[in-house]
């Protein structure tokens, strides 16, 4: 993720004389943490720890480097109450502290069995998402599909986006956007300054056309439409100008309607723009803890609202199960979520950012941190998937000491 074109030698002068014009103890602390650590680089992906510990907290704090849209709550919280504290075989400190974990929130049945905050973040801050937001949009695109704005999940993109007529995007559906199957050529290495990743922000769109479509329409076939997963940020972001353009409405504001307002959320979030004024759909929402977690819970719970799920009959379990394989064993793809062969999925972002979700234990584990190891850093992947495991036995364990089951699991449409 790039932020705005701004000759960053000169930003952080900019920064001083803003803070001295409002006054520096008028801001807020994150704000204030965000301009004493601020970044001399404008992708993300190469700020050093310092600086993404204090961005992650604040990027919708600075308009002049990151400009953004509100998604606002409802006036009525969805409960979280506390239930008993889950008993883990395991240090949850030491664990968060070598995930250098900002928040961790474990939900069974509905209740809070364990929650806590570290470097320095709480539960009234907002955390960025990165691609954790890839899962929220896709169930926008199911919400879109349930009203009717998206006739058929088997319609081709260029149908719905008119500047990629000609394309290679002329061969691909909806449904292998969503699978990461398009065949298109994409790389995605967080560690390389040119990759597409990396430099498709950086693009000059012709004029009138959506920087993102302006760039993607360019890239060339490698491979047959569904023949080949791909991990590519830049088709969720394409997803995301595909459900703007179906429904006449911007994300944040379909989200707000669809989700965050019915579903109860606590806070008001935001949402990163591209700098043509579209919501970067692959990333970029910022969000309490707490409301990750909630909307965790609205997934397990069928996306209902007043009983209704927000999307057709059918389409959680198609989004929530393997549609790919990702040349992992035991592990898929969905649609935008990833997923395990006991049933288990989960979203995931970089930098240790995730949703896990477990409908036969009636689970949901929220975590946001800024690993020490990099974007993608292995160590703490194979950390947290640790942690989901321990979980899931400690849940195990308590279902065998009463001798009851902890997770009924209640058939739900959706």
């Amino acid at each position: 993720m790039k932020f705005k074109t701004v000759a960053f030698s000169g930003l952080l002068a900019v920064a001083v004389a803003v803070a001295g014009l409002v006054g520096w103890f008028s801001l807020d602390k994150e704000t204030r943490g965000f301009l004493a650590q601020f970044p001399t680089d404008r992708d993300v992906l190469f700020w050093k720890q310092s600086q993404r510990d204090a961005a992650f907290r604040a990027l919708d704090r600075l308009p002049f480097l990151a400009k953004h849209r509100v998604i606002p709550a409802g006036n009525t919280a969805s409960p979280l109450p506390p239930g008993a504290p889950l008993a883990l075989a395991l240090d949850v400190d030491a664990y968060m502290r070598g995930q250098r974990s900002s928040a961790l929130l474990v939900l069974h049945n509905g209740q809070v069995r364990l929650e806590r905050y570290g470097l320095d973040f709480g539960s009234d801050g907002r955390w960025t998402s990165f691609s954790v937001a890839k899962s929220i949009t896709s169930t926008l695109v199911g919400a879109a599909v349930r009203e009717g704005h998206i006739k058929s999940m088997d319609d081709k993109v260029s149908d719905y986006i008119a500047e990629m007529k000609g394309s290679a995007y002329d061969d691909v559906s909806i449904r292998q956007l969503l699978t990461m199957t398009s065949g298109i050529r994409w790389n995605e290495d967080y560690g390389d300054p040119q990759s597409d990743v990396a430099r498709f922000n950086n693009h000059q769109p012709e004029p009138g056309v959506d920087a993102l479509v302006s760039y993607l329409r360019k890239l060339p076939r490698e491979a047959p439409a569904g023949t080949r997963w791909l991990y590519s940020t830049g088709e969720t972001n394409l997803v995301g100008v595909l459900v703007s353009r179906a429904t006449g409405q911007p994300l944040s504001t379909y989200l707000s309607e669809k989700i965050w307002q019915p579903a109860g959320m606590e806070q008001q979030a935001t949402w990163i723009l591209s700098k043509t004024g579209q919501e970067i759909s692959g990333c970029c929402i910022q969000a309490a803890t707490r409301d990750y977690a909630r909307f965790g819970q609205f997934i397990l719970n069928g996306a209902q609202v007043n009983g209704q799920s927000i999307v057709p009959d059918g389409w959680l379990q198609e989004a929530t199960t393997a549609r790919t394989g990702i040349n992992i064993p035991g592990r898929g793809y969905g649609y935008q979520w990833w997923t395990y062969e006991d049933g288990a999925f989960a979203a995931r972002g970089i930098f240790g950012q995730g949703i896990f979700i477990d409908r036969q234990r009636q689970l949901v584990i929220a975590s946001n941190a800024n690993w020490g190891g990099g974007a993608t850093d292995p160590a703490g992947t194979a950390a947290r998937e640790a942690f989901y495991k321990a979980v899931q036995k400690a849940l195990d364990d308590q279902a065998s000491t009463t001798g009851q089951n902890p997770s009924p699991v209640p058939e739900k449409k959706g």
